[in-house]
């Protein structure tokens, strides 16, 4: 018996977790958000002094929440950059986020390692603004003394875990958050520092790539620390899915991932080949619009909220009257077509009716992510389960359509810290191996999610109808558009 903490720094706030190593079940949890400040149109800064981070972790661990605690874990924000010179000091704030200011940076790397295939075969993904890759790249052109002087890459997960260490000289990270670099391989294991020397102008060290069962250290007051992770990899983790699972996240965007045995390299980029903390893979397919469609659907028919958005669709039928919505609002990265705009077909008499527009948003929505989710099989992706994430999927007709659209049993969690519980859960994992207890290939068995599950049942063949209908209007207009 032993207690072990996860704690997750998302880009908002730390929030800890104290577990029972044997049964995953939360003994205290500890909250503080981030000593930020909002940006003048009220959205997230993209760069923030790590700093920031750390006092937030004092807080959140304030009042002995960590007494007692053996082991810690560390989630954090993808995607976080922490350039350090030479002597470990930050050249300038971490770059966070999706950071639209490197969309031209990503386009030049695509260019210069000669297109997406090329990208995709050297480390399983397409550069895409957020990466870290592609903020190397930015910082190059656009602060050019900050990138000289950069000699050391972290990410935000590695610079906690490091601090938490007492800044030694060994640097480390994990499968989980090197795969979303943009210069280490998920499918080789290995960095590639010409990508590094590619994007920053010059070569910097990089942090060793530790295994997922083992320790990055101990504190100097005896405290072990795990390698850490990613934020997706510790949520996969503290979800406890394996093989045959995917997870949908349902936020203004939607993304699609699942447990595979291997790292997929897609030439067209539509998957992003992530490595997961268990010595697995992540592969993840994105789409840019999913719960901002249901928004727009709600504001257009005068709707206060997605709830009644929800109970107006529940009025309608599978198939929404033959009104088909393709919700590319926003353009759309799956299929890829990023200067295209929405699409309503199907309009008859019998359809222009408000609650039948409340539920082909809802459909369009799912169908636009089973068609990620058919990008994953397509390659042969088991998926027998789909765990379905983010507040929309409490909503009774995302419930309603979604088995029979996904052509799976869907399986919606009740809201917990399940990147917080993943980090826990490894720490668990790297104190068991340190002390003999757990074997390091195979993670402890904790309690899984509370959740509600939904089998297709009947409506299985109708649901594959509605699908039917909603890809002969993709097909006809956007023909193609899911040929590589």
């Amino acid at each position: 018996m032993g207690i072990v903490a996860g704690l997750d720094s998302s880009p908002d706030f730390t929030r800890i977790v104290v577990c029972d190593t044997d049964t995953g079940a939360v003994l205290r949890q500890g909250y503080a958000p981030h000593p930020v400040e909002s940006t003048e149109s009220g959205g997230r800064p993209s760069d923030v002094d790590p700093q920031a981070w750390l006092l937030s972790l004092g807080e959140a661990a304030g009042g002995g929440l960590l007494e007692g605690v053996q082991a810690i874990g560390v989630s954090a924000q993808q995607n976080g950059l922490v350039p350090l010179d030479a002597q470990g000091n930050t050249v300038r704030p971490a770059l966070v986020g999706g950071d639209k200011r490197a969309q031209v940076a990503a386009a030049d790397l695509v260019d210069a390692l000669g297109g997406r295939e090329a990208w995709a075969q050297a480390v399983g993904c397409v550069p895409q603004a957020a990466q870290p890759v592609t903020k190397l790249r930015w910082l190059n052109r656009n602060e050019p003394d900050a990138a000289q002087r950069t000699a050391v890459l972290l990410q935000a997960h590695d610079w906690l875990v490091w601090q938490l260490l007492g800044r030694p000289l060994r640097r480390t990270t994990d499968r989980g958050g090197a795969s979303s670099t943009g210069y280490w391989s998920a499918a080789t294991g290995a960095y590639r520092p010409d990508l590094v020397d590619l994007a920053l102008g010059h070569q910097a060290t990089l942090p060793e790539v530790l295994g997922p069962s083992e320790a990055a250290g101990t504190t100097p007051e005896g405290l072990l620390i795990s390698a850490g992770t990613g934020e997706t990899m510790a949520a996969a983790f503290g979800l406890g899915i394996g093989l045959g699972d995917a997870v949908v996240s349902l936020g203004a965007s939607g993304s699609v991932m699942a447990v595979h045995t291997e790292a997929l390299a897609d030439p067209s980029g539509m998957i992003t080949s992530l490595a997961d903390a268990t010595g697995l893979h992540l592969p993840v397919v994105t789409t840019l619009n999913a719960v901002r469609t249901l928004r727009g659907a709600a504001e257009l028919l005068g709707l206060p909220d997605l709830e009644s958005l929800s109970e107006l669709a529940m009025k309608s039928t599978p198939g929404s009257h033959g009104l088909v919505l393709l919700p590319y609002l926003e353009g759309e990265r799956t299929p890829n077509l990023p200067h295209t705009a929405g699409t309503l077909a199907g309009l008859r008499r019998e359809s222009m009716r408000p609650e039948h527009l409340a539920r082909a948003a809802f459909e369009g929505m799912l169908c636009g992510l089973a068609d990620a989710l058919d990008v994953l099989r397509g390659r042969g992706v088991d998926v027998r389960r789909v765990f379905l994430l983010g507040a929309a999927a409490e909503l009774p007709a995302v419930q309603a359509a979604a088995p029979a659209l996904f052509g799976a049993q869907v399986v919606v969690p009740q809201p917990a810290d399940y990147a917080a519980l993943g980090a826990a859960r490894q720490a668990a994992w790297a104190l068991g191996v340190s002390q003999g207890t757990l074997d390091p290939r195979l993670p402890p068995v904790w309690q899984g999610a509370v959740a509600q599950i939904l089998e297709p049942g009947e409506e299985l063949a109708v649901g594959q109808a509605v699908r039917q209908q909603y890809v002969s209007v993709r097909e006809q207009t956007h023909p193609g558009a899911f040929r590589a």
